[in-house]
């Protein structure tokens, strides 16, 4: 393995830190690479070309007071695969709060578990007032850049998708709307437009917004909630998106007073607003059981239905337990087994306004990935994680065939978790299931990352390859597979 350091920062966290998300599989990283000639286990496939793009959090100061894990500077990753051969890069994402408090030597803005009162300097982006923006929660491509976001809405950073080289903000040709930009821009690969959605505590709460391939924004719509909503992802098929109105959010009495305390409405139902793209007509709401959503697999079209795949939480506000410890009550929010969430299908009737809707599975699973070129359009098969039980962690991948309704499960080793999995087509594929599965494990017992291929239509064979990379990275949220070629 040939490697460089690009640059080497100071942490300025306790060398006998004990935080639960500042430890183990999420021990933060400082240091940024760029290395060649990795070393792999096993034989990386000749049709494997692309990118595995990762965003992950690595917080280099104490926060104020409590930290959360989304709370961490973002860290962007990429794998480039072409004719056999890899590459490796990693860059913290340099966003205005990053370069503000490096130079401070402080944290000045609240953490998601902080009360927004606590920042020592005022900040308005976002769906949270006084929060920072981090940028890493979320990667996709677009216009040939790397964009990363963060949750609670936020500026999209521009990256080369390759070697990370950092181009400033989007700004959509001088039109980046004021509130932002939620987490999860959706990319539609058959149109190359990019689909978005922010939130935030004015009139009218919600905004969706499309761009076009080259960069431009061409919709910008209000869509008008009852009130204050904390909606985090979105989808969309051929001719609509989806955004939704979910019974948790932050409790308007507690609001009022300048907390931000997220609470299940367990009397109201969810809300699917469908929204005809290109500014094609008025939105479209279908009301189904009460739930929180945090991830959606795709949506499509089947004659005068929609359907729309995700992860329907069986126990949205999972009540405090006796056995725990502190840190694992305050993070059980981020506990998928504790939240008991499971596959789910919706189908909206565009004749009659009705839903039906149906559980898919009775695995605990979430952060589910498919091939692409299926993004709105039918697709058979996802990837999904299998989480840790009792905290947020991934120990394998599972291959859910929607149609068999099977499920393949590929475990990984004690001790070992994966990240996002992604679908990766092979050069020249036809068939949804043809391409390679890419994630990348952080190895506790061993000390050690590896990005691992798999054979989509078989991971339960194991992984075509091994990759070591020079550092064990940090654990964290989302994934995004980059073809070039499209």
């Amino acid at each position: 393995m040939k490697t460089q350091i690009h640059h080497r920062f100071a942490s300025a966290l306790p060398p006998d830190d004990d935080h639960l998300y500042r430890t183990g599989a999420w021990t933060p990283q400082s240091v940024e690479y760029d290395a060649w000639d990795l070393e792999v286990e096993g034989r990386v496939p000749d049709d494997l070309e692309g990118t595995y793009l990762r965003n992950t959090e690595n917080p280099l100061l104490p926060s104020i007071r409590q930290y959360h894990p989304f709370d961490g500077d973002g860290m962007l990753h990429s794998i480039s695969f072409s004719n056999g051969e890899t590459q490796y890069h990693n860059r913290f994402v340099r966003t205005d709060g990053f370069l503000a408090e490096r130079e401070a030597g402080e944290a000045l803005w609240a953490g998601v578990a902080e009360r927004p009162s606590l920042a020592r300097r005022p900040c308005d982006l976002g769906a949270r007032p006084n929060t920072k923006d981090a940028s890493s929660t979320d990667v996709v491509v677009h216009n040939g850049r790397a964009l990363t976001s963060f949750y609670l809405c936020g500026d999209l950073y521009q990256h080369d998708p390759v070697t990370l080289e950092a181009h400033g903000r989007a700004d959509f040709d001088g039109r980046f709307p004021a509130e932002g930009v939620s987490a999860h821009p959706k990319v539609d690969e058959h149109t190359g437009e990019m689909l978005f959605f922010n939130y935030g505590t004015e009139h009218p709460y919600m905004h969706y917004g499309e761009v076009s391939p080259t960069g431009a924004l061409t919709t910008y719509l209000d869509v008008e909630l009852p009130g204050p909503r904390l909606p985090h992802d979105m989808a969309f098929t051929e001719h609509y998106a989806i955004v939704n109105d979910l019974p948790m959010f932050w409790d308007p009495d507690a609001l009022a007073a300048g907390h931000y305390y997220p609470r299940l409405f367990g009397h109201l139902p969810t809300r699917f607003g469908l929204i005809p793209r290109r500014g094609g007509g008025d939105v479209r709401w279908f009301e189904a059981d009460p739930t929180y959503v945090l991830h959606w697999i795709n949506a499509y079209e089947d004659g005068d239905e929609v359907v729309l795949d995700g992860f329907f939480q069986h126990d949205p506000s999972p009540a405090p337990r006796a056995d725990l410890s502190e840190q694992h009550q305050l993070f059980r929010y981020l506990d998928l087994y504790s939240m008991q969430s499971r596959p789910h299908r919706w189908r909206f009737d565009l004749r009659t306004g009705a839903c039906r809707e149906e559980s898919l599975s009775d695995r605990i699973q979430e952060f589910g990935m498919i091939n692409g070129r299926h993004g709105g359009r039918p697709h058979r098969y996802s990837y999904n994680a299998l989480p840790a039980d009792g905290w947020f962690g991934f120990i394998g991948v599972i291959k859910h065939d929607l149609v068999a309704g099977t499920e393949e499960v590929f475990s990984l080793a004690p001790g070992e978790f994966a990240s996002e999995t992604v679908m990766a087509p092979r050069r020249g594929s036809r068939a949804e299931d043809d391409g390679y599965l890419v994630t990348v494990t952080v190895d506790v017992d061993r000390d050690r990352s590896q990005c691992l291929i798999l054979d989509a239509a078989d991971p339960v064979a194991g992984p075509l390859a091994r990759i070591t990379l020079p550092e064990r990275i940090s654990s964290g949220t989302h994934a995004y597979w980059y073809d070039p070629a499209g």
